[in-house]
């Protein structure tokens, strides 16, 4: 039976961890955490809970959905038969989500696509994909400074209680130890150095070589994502919790958004830290502006994207307005361009995701070879780590991150990844310093740095 989904305002608070600190323990809870609206694509929030179906990708690709329910065996058909079945009569909106699926897609999810070797191991027991249908969100939106609740009558009353709550006590988040890297500096540099080999052999042109710290932790995972958005506040960030796992990501890069039919992808790809006075910020933003190979990185993930965009947008629709636009973080300057494109009659902003999956700037190119090789070389699977949160609603509106500065909880441990892109004139020590800088501040906003 067809429910019909209001538009109700709330109180606009401008920071979402005020509503989410008492919706965090809820079942599904989920928060789409625009940090950065000052950024290009950082406008909105989204909260939910208390989804009305979960649907989980085992590791060997089984999908599970609870309540039970008959899905396709394919991973995105499947995911497309679960959106198809929420029957929501919506208003017209602006609105980024009126109803849907939101969590995630690991970078994992890559072994159900694509041929793998299967080499690296698994360092955790997260699904490949975990998606809630929900039927109801709170969505606020920066620019203009307001807060809605979309949701249901049947579901109104209840999310104003939740939200009406006190929130609960929990312990205190602490790091047991400090981030301990799984490569010291000479395994990096011996994988480092079989990168270049299979370059210069012509395996591939570009690939990105990636490396994991990892802790023992205890106490509240949200207060740990809390302590990490102050630190570096990103566009794209989010966070979500279940039985004993959370995913807290603080990404700066979008992967792939739709709107009525019209695509966007923002690859990053060229890096430099922060300066430690403002000239030296500024001269190492003009030496990353300046870089003749971080733009040649980025110009080859543009092409990469641009085919895959390709395979689902209309013919002739795919252009690049943006290339090699400079924007700075908490921690780093990027290099970020902009590839569009329109959907072609017929395909889905999930068709679209299968299609591009995972983002190329995070894998090299061309990609299949570039995933094999990192999968030989990276000694533990990458988990959420390069995968995507995001979500895809009832109208077909999409957008996702690519999950980069993120961090991954399962049964007391915390694990992160820091990587590059590595061309054929790429410096050993400058690379194994980037992978470095773009995740040291995080690792120090939860109480500790690394030892390798």
């Amino acid at each position: 039976m067809t429910s019909r989904l209001d538009i109700v305002p709330l109180p606009y608070h401008g920071d979402p961890t005020r509503r989410f600190a008492v919706l965090h323990p809820r079942p599904g809870a989920v928060l789409l955490d625009s940090g950065r609206p000052d950024a290009p694509g950082g406008r909105y929030d989204i909260l939910a809970s208390d989804p009305l179906a979960v649907m989980e990708i085992d590791a060997d690709g089984g999908i599970h959905c609870d309540p039970p329910v008959t899905l396709p065996e394919a991973p995105f058909a499947a995911q497309q038969a679960l959106l198809d079945s929420l029957d929501l009569a919506v208003p017209d909106s602006e609105l980024p989500f009126l109803g849907g699926l939101i969590g995630y897609w690991s970078y994992e999810l890559n072994r159900q696509l694509e041929p793998l070797p299967g080499h690296a191991r698994a360092v955790d027991t997260l699904p490949l994909c975990r998606l809630g249908l929900y039927d109801w969100a709170v969505i606020e939106d920066h620019h203009a400074r307001q807060a809605w609740l979309v949701a249901t009558p049947e579901r109104r009353a209840q999310v104003l209680a939740w939200l009406a709550a006190a929130p609960a006590m929990e312990d205190d988040f602490q790091l047991r130890e400090a981030f301990a890297a799984e490569l010291d500096r000479a395994a990096y540099g011996r994988r480092f150095r079989r990168v270049q080999h299979y370059i210069h052999a012509g395996d591939c042109y570009q690939i990105n070589l990636a490396q994991r710290f990892s802790a023992a932790y205890s106490g509240s995972t949200w207060q740990a994502y809390r302590r990490l958005r102050r630190a570096t506040p990103t566009p794209f960030a989010g966070y979500l919790a279940w039985d004993d796992k959370a995913v807290l990501s603080l990404s700066p890069e979008r992967f792939l958004a739709v709107r009525d039919g019209r695509v966007e992808a923002r690859p990053i790809k060229g890096t430099r830290a922060r300066g430690a006075t403002p000239a030296e910020d500024r001269a190492l933003a003009d030496d990353l502006q300046a870089s003749a190979k971080d733009r040649a990185e980025n110009v080859m993930i543009v092409d990469l994207l641009r085919n895959d965009l390709g395979r689902v947008c209309r013919p002739g629709s795919v252009r690049v307005p943006q290339l090699c636009g400079l924007e700075s973080y908490a921690n780093v300057h990027h290099l970020v361009s902009v590839v569009r494109g329109e959907l072609a009659t017929g395909r889905t902003p999930l068709d679209l995701l299968a299609a591009a999956f995972p983002g190329g700037s995070i894998t090299g190119a061309p990609k299949v070879r570039a995933m094999q090789i990192i999968d030989e070389l990276e000694p533990s699977r990458r988990s959420l780590y390069c995968g995507s949160l995001g979500y895809v609603d009832v109208r077909g509106h999409m957008d996702t991150s690519i999950a980069i500065r993120s961090l991954v909880a399962d049964a007391g441990r915390l694990h992160i990844w820091g990587g590059g892109g590595l061309v054929a004139d790429s410096d050993e020590e400058e690379e194994y310093q980037e992978t470095l800088a773009k995740i040291e501040r995080l690792m120090e906003a939860l109480g500790a740095s690394h030892r390798s």
